[in-house]
């Protein structure tokens, strides 16, 4: 294979979708596989649509994903600049001769124009209000005009835009690398806009241009974008790049959890799942989406995640990391039709993720997280609580969220166990284990196992009958951790106060 060049070309309009990062995945994980280059490119041609703060945020979400580009704003390279606005003067000359070899044209049409001949072919009950072969015969454009009357507009200050020249009666054929060929009549397609009257190009234009600069080497993007590679085809070929054409792949789209449409924001908020990796914060409206990584995803579990809508191994195996991802894509993985989204996996995969963690890196991060929340814990007992509860949560938050207890007295306790197993014979117990690990003073836990198993002798009662209450009286809880891990972790003076408290308050 030919020196691989990729490219990520986002649009700053508004914070990465979920839909946007996999698009970026699927072509790093090919370039790498292929020993090629990942680049990332700024399409900010529409300033209409330009959101600030959009493209720092593109940047950091590639970043925390562990997908860093090999070329860039940011990195720069020998193809740049990499934001399509300070490239502009590069793509008028490929339009004007498109114009010059008659494969383009000027077309002078007020928005008026534009509009009365929308409405006569709604009016005519035709499909699609285009302009097109058909249309542009009726139209002020240099195809209808004389020279002399082009040349007069374009003295005057007349507005225009340039059009393609699509061909009526060809038909335009290509290969996908997911769907194979494709083939489209040329009396379907619309004469898209090549560069507008503000002077700057569509994506249209401006996409093959920088395509064929960069030596981009395989164009893989979303589905939507599918429509439009006749257009590109033909852009090719009048540019007479023909020969060194990128191959095209088409992504599958991220489907509703239901399977039932394409994956949106509403969607992602109506299930209370992110949608965006990072969180984002509306310019306009000033109001925050959460982000995959605030909620508490690791980045690797998210990827892993990810690569798996609309891609499989080809095995059974389900954990990979991003070397294991770049050893096994191979792009005829691709399916073609959509991926259901799914939380629980993605939970799932987290879950797993953060059991693989050292204690120490857990401990450091809930130690992070614990001075949001203003907790004070110094971080050797944020490395205990680690060991405790990762085999117990799905997020590094949760260490804290669900094991409150862990840091301060319960105020209240659970009344099923109450209920059930809370008697007078257990409160005696409690006391007689309490007495016995203070006059100890040792917190080693296989010694107090054996301390709580010299009370039960003594008393002839089960294990299991006791245990529970214990539990209940240290955490409040029905369940946890390692009960003697727990007593260790608080200490012998903390333990019994706990234990005292429960019995002075359940009786």
């Amino acid at each position: 294979m030919t020196n691989v060049r990729v490219r990520f070309a986002p649009s700053p309009t508004g914070p990465l979708h979920i839909g946007g990062v996999r698009t970026a995945l699927y072509n790093y994980l090919f370039a790498k596989k292929n020993n090629g280059t990942f680049i990332l490119r700024i399409e900010d041609t529409d300033q209409n649509r330009f959101v600030k703060g959009a493209e720092d945020y593109i940047i950091k979400s590639l970043e925390w994903a562990g997908m860093v580009p090999d070329e860039g704003p940011v990195q720069g390279g020998e193809y740049g600049p990499y934001r399509q606005s300070e490239r502009k003067e590069l793509y008028k000359k490929y339009a004007d001769q498109l114009v010059k070899d008659g494969k383009a044209y000027y077309a002078f049409d007020t928005p008026e124009q534009l509009e009365e001949m929308r409405t006569q072919l709604r009016e005519a009950k035709v499909a699609n209000q285009q302009y097109n072969a058909l249309t542009r015969t009726k139209m002020t454009n240099s195809l209808t005009l004389s020279a002399e009357e082009v040349q007069s507009k374009i003295d005057n200050g007349d507005p225009y835009v340039i059009r393609l020249n699509v061909p009526a009666k060809e038909e335009i054929r290509f290969k996908d690398m997911i769907r194979g060929y494709v083939k489209v009549h040329g009396g379907t397609l619309e004469d898209k806009i090549l560069l507008k009257s503000d002077g700057m190009p569509t994506y249209h234009l401006a996409n093959i241009v920088d395509d064929h600069l960069m030596k981009i080497t395989h164009v893989i993007r979303g589905e939507e974008w599918l429509p439009s590679t006749p257009i590109h085809v033909l852009l090719y070929r009048y540019l007479g790049w023909e020969d060194s054409m990128p191959e095209f792949a088409h992504l599958p789209l991220l489907l509703k959890p239901d399977g039932n449409g394409k994956l949106s924001k509403r969607d992602a908020d109506k299930h209370g799942f992110p949608i965006f990796p990072l969180n984002w914060t509306d310019p306009i409206k000033n109001e925050v989406s959460l982000g995959y990584k605030e909620s508490g995803y690791l980045p690797d579990a998210f990827i892993n995640f990810l690569s798996l809508l609309g891609w499989n191994p080809g095995n059974d195996e389900d954990l990979f990391d991003i070397n294991k991802l770049i050893e096994l894509f191979d792009i005829d993985r691709i399916q073609k039709s959509g991926a259901k989204f799914d939380i629980e996996k993605a939970k799932w995969f987290n879950q797993q993720y953060l059991k693989e963690k050292s204690n120490e890196e857990l401990g450091a991060n809930l130690h992070d997280f614990l001075k949001t929340q203003n907790v004070d814990c110094d971080e050797a007992k944020c490395i205990q609580i680690a060991s405790f509860m990762k085999e117990r949560v799905t997020f590094i938050h949760e260490m804290y969220t669900n094991s409150k207890y862990l840091f301060e007295k319960p105020d209240s306790y659970d009344d099923k166990i109450v209920n059930k197993k809370w008697n007078n014979e257990a409160a005696e117990i409690i006391m007689d284990f309490a007495e016995k690990i203070k006059a100890e003073n040792n917190d080693d836990p296989q010694k107090l196992k054996q301390l709580l198993m010299s009370v039960v002798d003594e008393k002839g009662i089960g294990l299991g009958k006791v245990m529970p209450c214990i539990r209940l009286a240290l955490t409040g809880q029905g369940g946890g951790p390692d009960l003697m891990e727990i007593i260790s972790f608080f200490g012998i003076k903390e333990s019994v106060d706990r234990m005292v408290n429960a019995v002075e308050k359940l009786g």
